[in-house]
């Protein structure tokens, strides 16, 4: 009986050991893939940063605000005839924010009840077969957790848009100084300068989505995490670039700017 046991006993440490093993290697392959994905994504917006700052027309997201520019050109040179249009129009941008936070906060805080949930429930039973210091355990709460953070720069960012945007709807219905120059009236730039932040704060607040595709593909592999991160690049690059017919159409208003 007693050889039996230690029979048992040695077993169970082999089995042990090997697992270790198992998961040591497990986390080895997600540091790599994790890292190589989530530098493609930071190699890709730090380009896409330096060429929005360096060449506004050759991306999306600068020609969009150059085109906000002159609407808000054309809606504060008559604020009586075009008001009612601009504030709708900021309304409309608020509702989309204001339904991207609450989709925002509301996915974190369902993501932090399931993690709660789960781990009341399964403390006892993976206490029996792993150390109370798994590192498996640990791995998926980093998961979670990134995924959470996510969810949670999304909303911030779009608490900003909301912010901007109805400081906005208050400008584009005060008179207004087109030239810049000096007196009471609100001047363009200004106005401008609000609605473009509103607007950036908002594609900040999407871009914070698109990881939170990525980071949660990883709940299913390393692999996983790092193709999408290579797919969502290409797809973003088509989408944030600018094609030719798109800047010719621009630099049709070039003399309005």
């Amino acid at each position: 009986m007693m050889d039996w046991l230690f029979e048992r006993s040695v077993m169970m440490k082999k089995m042990m050991m090997e697992l270790r093993g198992v998961v040591v290697v497990s986390m080895g392959v997600d540091l790599v893939m994790v890292t190589l994905g989530l530098l493609v994504m930071g190699l890709y917006h730090v380009w896409l940063l330096r060429t929005i700052l360096c060449c506004p027309n050759r991306t999306v997201i600068g020609l969009n605000a150059l085109a906000r520019k002159r609407w808000v050109r054309a809606m504060i040179s008559d604020p009586m005839k075009n008001g009612v249009l601009a504030v709708q129009t900021i309304r409309n941008n608020i509702m989309a924010s204001t339904v991207l936070a609450t989709t925002a906060i509301t996915l974190s805080s369902l993501i932090s009840v399931f993690v709660g949930v789960t781990t009341t429930n399964s403390l006892t039973s993976s206490s029996m077969f792993f150390p109370p210091n798994n590192p498996d355990t640990h791995l998926a709460s980093i998961k979670f957790l990134s995924i959470s953070l996510c969810f949670l720069l999304a909303f911030l960012c779009n608490v900003q848009s909301i912010r901007y945007y109805a400081h906005v709807s208050f400008l584009l219905t005060t008179p207004a100084n087109i030239e810049g120059g000096g007196g009471g009236a609100i001047s363009l730039a200004y106005v401008t300068r609000n609605l473009n932040h509103g607007c950036f704060f908002w594609s900040l607040g999407m871009r914070a989505f698109y990881v939170s595709f990525t980071l949660f593909l990883w709940i299913f592999g390393p692999v996983f995490m790092f193709v999408s991160c290579v797919v969502m690049c290409s797809l973003l690059y088509f989408l944030d670039t600018a094609s030719e017919s798109a800047r010719d159409i621009h630099d049709l208003f070039n003399g309005e700017v």
